[in-house]
């Protein structure tokens, strides 16, 4: 953002900052609130907004309308649900939408940046960004545009990088190299070191892990599983406890599930044979990392970050239910540009000894002296 004049007044220093997120999914409102909290830790002289693009486009919201749900609950209902196969062709289907509903998006955007005045619109969301641009052009004329990637790529056509004029914050060369082919300049292409996380994944914990791990029920010595997807959860982390709960597994589960009650009902449910914490939605993510050994989840940008970030072996689910945005993840050594060690797992695969393959890896002595050892530069 340009430097106010020597001399400006109070008034011209606090610059009017809007974030626009969604909450399908945890990742969108996750990124945009860590980046508050630094914008505030820094004390940048800005006036922060958080803005809901289902509230902003709640009014034209027509899914809502016909079916009481609203739009950006359908992504978290598949989650929940694992109805997450023929991602590819939903997310298709969804553009459609969104294109035929275009000048309608603008048309209430467009006086609300009228109305609020924002000196700068950064995005970290996909898919509506074409109409957050035009609105702001047509309201406040040079007020800069910015996207900010929370996925490690882009899925093109018309999901994160638009031909338009804005700035682009990329997480990952591949992004970087995504928007250029766009024809973008380079001067607009800003490449960070990966996703944005809160600034509490790098504080360090002082954590006596196995006191810690005795307190929520669990054995101080034993290796230990983080089962996270998402602050939705899945049906997949019942699965995954199910093929786990066998004497002689030799590992114990911290499952956090989430607003998914369902799953935690069925965990909790559960005749147990092996130690297991089972919790709800929480904002303590960073201590369970903390406790923990190795990490199970699907391949989003965000968990999987944060797992590196605590220095967590990570295992991440592969399979025909990957959402299709995601996939480019799985090769993840590529995609991150990080010699890390994972494996990738297939719950629904019709042969039975395929959802074991990555047992021989939790029977290590120490997966995080294997992680430090062979993964880490």
């Amino acid at each position: 953002m340009p430097q106010p004049p020597i001399g400006a007044t109070d008034r011209t220093l606090r610059r009017k900052v809007a974030l626009i997120y969604v909450d399908s999914g945890g990742g969108h409102r996750a990124a945009a609130t860590a980046l508050s909290e630094v914008i505030q830790q820094q004390q940048r002289p800005w006036e922060l907004e958080m803005l809901s693009i289902q509230d902003l486009l709640d009014p034209i919201d027509f899914i809502r309308k016909f079916t009481g749900i609203p739009f950006q609950d359908i992504y978290n209902i598949m989650l929940r649900r694992g109805w997450t196969a023929g991602s590819a062709q939903l997310i298709t289907l969804g553009h459609l939408l969104i294109r035929l509903s275009h000048r309608s998006q603008v048309g209430v955007l467009e006086p609300y940046w009228a109305k609020s005045q924002p000196d700068m619109v950064v995005s970290l969301i996909p898919h509506y960004n074409r109409a957050l641009k035009e609105a702001l052009d047509r309201s406040r004329p040079g007020a800069p545009f910015v996207t900010l990637i929370t996925d490690i790529a882009d899925y093109p056509p018309h999901f994160w990088i638009e031909r338009q004029d804005q700035y682009v914050i990329c997480g990952s060369e591949r992004a970087a190299s995504q928007a250029r082919e766009l024809g973008m300049a380079v001067d607009r292409i800003l490449q960070t070191s990966g996703m944005i996380l809160h600034p509490k994944f790098y504080e360090p914990l002082q954590v006596n892990r196995a006191a810690e791990r005795v307190r929520l029920g669990l054995r101080p010595d034993l290796l230990t599983g983080l089962v996270l997807f998402g602050g939705e959860g899945s049906a997949e982390m019942v699965r995954i406890a199910q093929a786990l709960n066998r004497a002689g597994s030799r590992v114990q589960l911290i499952l956090l599930c989430g607003k998914n009650e369902e799953v935690i009902s069925q965990l909790r449910a559960m005749d147990r044979r092996i130690p297991m914490w089972i919790e709800g939605f929480t904002r303590e993510v960073p201590f369970y990392m903390e406790l923990s050994d190795f990490f199970i989840g699907k391949p989003g940008p965000g968990s999987v970050s944060e797992a590196l970030v605590k220095r967590l072996p990570v295992i991440v689910q592969r399979s025909a239910w990957t959402m299709a945005h995601e996939r480019y993840n799985l090769d993840l050594d590529r995609a991150l540009k990080s010699a890390w060690w994972s494996a990738a797992f297939s719950w629904r695969s019709p042969q039975p000894s395929r959802p074991w393959r990555f047992r021989a890896l939790l029977t290590l002595p120490s997966t995080r002296g294997f992680h430090a050892q062979s993964c880490c530069p």
